[in-house]
């Protein structure tokens, strides 16, 4: 079809449309100048990878628990300072950030790793095993990073120093956020991303990226999904009330451990019988059970732990309504009392990668991947408190494969198993992730490419 040209006021009206839809992208940076900052980003990556697996590796011999990292922030804050950074430690508890001022005018871009590692004995033979024992909820443990924080840290190390060395070609600013608590806190303290947020360390942020090592992906493997990613967590806490007597003569009390067991049983009907699954998973899980001294009493009470996972948050609130009624009906049908607390320690919501944020960045995301090995992963039912981040600003949460091409599972067990190792040469992607990720935000290159 033929157009006629337009009106010169028309092209006037035009030319003054485009600009005001732009007023609040930054401006797309030229293809050749893209290029050459990706293939800095590319050779400097490759020079700091012995940094980020050296700094990885210390960090794995001497992991500490959520709120505990005390000698984490030290080490982290210490390299930092190394490359010349502004650094605050600190935040929210054991918290460190530190800022960079690019030689360019720009948005200001956070990027996130974690401190703290888990209460799991490690049973990954290395050179750099973990031999930490300290002490969790009353019982003695030892202490592992099962989880991948300590690559995490070194990939933003690495980022760090890779970024220090092109500070005069970077267009705006970037925030170097190393998170405690991401596991949970102790009871009575709080997690550390909520903790961050609301200390301000997202303030004057624009946006903020953050990534994650899984080994259900194998090396050279990115993976996201925009919109609801990763489940909402909230713990449960029940007490189940009964009352004391001799186990020989149950009728004589109120045997609170058989109104447990079917509170664990009802439980599982709100997941299977009276929720839509249709719309989105959730799972409903108890943990732990404690109850009794002895086999011959009936005890007074039976304490139980658990989590719920949701990915849409009014299903959230009603599973919460739901196990509170089903938990205090089934109690009273026995003839005991239940308490029952969601969410007192734990109440994570959804990690929600933006969809407009995460179609800017999928060019970007393409590129670093390559052919086959950017995927697009169904909603998963773990969580992360990285949503706290991403309730205040914009948020993307990419995932990065560390399994070793042709390996099984079973050499290369998931997060969380003492048995869960990373393959080292998948860092270097992680860097440049993340080190991609900030550079094409800022110069508006993720949405042209």
């Amino acid at each position: 079809m033929i157009r006629p040209p337009m009106t010169r006021s028309a092209r006037f009206a035009a030319a003054l449309l485009a600009a005001w839809l732009c007023l609040d992208a930054p401006p797309a940076m030229a293809a050749a100048d893209a290029a050459a900052l990706h293939r800095r980003i590319d050779e400097l990556a490759a020079q700091v990878d012995a940094h980020v697996i050296a700094n990885r590796r210390y960090i794995h011999q001497h992991p500490e628990l959520s709120n505990r990292e005390y000698e984490t922030a030290k080490y982290v804050a210490a390299r930092l300072r190394e490359l010349g950074l502004e650094v605050h430690t600190g935040v929210a508890k054991t918290g460190v950030v530190a800022v960079l001022h690019g030689g360019l005018p720009g948005p200001v871009v956070a990027l996130r790793s974690e401190l703290d590692a888990l209460p799991v004995v490690e049973q990954v033979d290395l050179p750099f095993k973990s031999n930490v024992r300290t002490t969790f909820d009353g019982k003695e443990v030892g202490v592992m990073h099962a989880c991948g924080h300590d690559a995490h840290m070194g990939m933003l190390l690495g980022v760090a120093e890779l970024f220090v060395k092109m500070r005069d070609q970077l267009p705006g600013t970037v925030k170097f956020v190393f998170q405690p608590g991401e596991e949970g806190a102790p009871p009575g303290e709080e997690d550390g991303a909520a903790g961050m947020v609301r200390e301000g360390v997202l303030d004057k942020v624009d946006v903020i990226f953050g990534i994650h090592v899984m080994t259900q992906f194998e090396t050279g493997t990115l993976a996201y999904r925009a919109g609801g990613e990763m489940a909402s967590a909230d713990d449960l806490n029940i007490v189940v009330h009964g009352r004391q007597t001799h186990g020989a003569m149950p009728w004589n009390g109120v045997d609170p451990i058989v109104a447990a067991a079917q509170v664990v049983l009802g439980l599982q009907t709100i997941t299977s019988r009276q929720m839509d699954l249709t719309r989105a998973p959730l799972v409903v899980t108890i943990g732990k059970i404690e109850g009794g001294v002895r086999q011959n009493i009936v005890p007074e009470e039976v304490s139980m732990k658990g989590t719920l996972r949701t990915l849409d948050p009014q299903m959230r609130d009603d599973a919460k309504a739901r196990i509170k009624r089903t938990v205090e009906s089934i109690a009273a049908a026995s003839g005991a009392t239940a308490d029952v607390t969601i969410g007192g320690e734990t109440a994570d919501p959804v990690v929600y990668n933006d969809p407009a944020l995460a179609a800017r960045m999928r060019p970007t995301l393409q590129r670093l991947a390559g052919d086959g090995k950017l995927v697009d992963i169904p909603a998963l039912t773990v969580s992360e408190d990285f949503s706290f981040f991403q309730q205040k600003v914009p948020g993307l949460f990419v995932f990065v494969g560390v399994r070793k091409p042709g390996a099984s599972m079973d050499e290369y067990a998931p997060n969380h198993s003492p048995r869960f190792k990373v393959d080292e040469s998948g860092l270097q992607l992680g860097v440049r992730t993340l080190a991609n990720l900030a550079v094409d935000y800022m110069a508006g290159a993720g949405a042209t490419q």
